[in-house]
């Protein structure tokens, strides 16, 4: 009986992958291709103002993970007005969403003229008390890296 209500619950809760056409997709997918224009252009703020106080932040770049708004600020600041991109395609993008959780997957090829850039992303947004959605933790890594020998 147990393990047929644990299979229930988790069959509800299970978040099914929504494209464009879901309203909470639609909200997310929205505000990444903005902060992503912006991005293009040099410019992090957008992806600094979806992002929520207690943000983590990973990126085959860093180290090791970036804990809080003020750490990936630092970051974001040193590298703003380096960054830019002729265009790009947000492939495959998938919202699962439950309750105030919502987590972003997406394929990214960015353009610096010709050059394709490809990577992988996944952000967890969190609906916030004022009914916003803030990213809270982000992890970029390359599309098929080469791995060395």
């Amino acid at each position: 009986m147990k393990t047929l209500l644990f299979m229930l619950t988790l069959m509800v809760m299970a978040p099914v992958c929504a494209q464009e056409n879901n309203t909470i997709a639609k909200k997310i997918i929205g505000m990444e291709k903005a902060a992503l224009e912006r991005w293009n252009q040099g410019d992090p703020s957008g992806f600094l103002e979806l992002s929520d106080t207690d943000v983590v932040y990973f990126d085959p770049m860093t180290p090791q993970r970036l804990d809080g708004l003020d750490k990936l600020t630092a970051l974001y600041e040193a590298i703003r007005g380096k960054v830019h991109a002729s265009r790009y395609e947000m492939g495959n993008p998938c919202v699962q969403a439950v309750d105030s959780m919502a987590v972003l997957t997406y394929n990214l090829v960015s353009y610096a003229g010709l050059t394709p850039h490809k990577w992988n992303c996944t952000e967890v947004y969190r609906l916030d008390d004022d009914n916003q959605w803030r990213i809270i933790q982000t992890h970029w890594s390359f599309t098929q890296p080469r791995l060395q020998k």
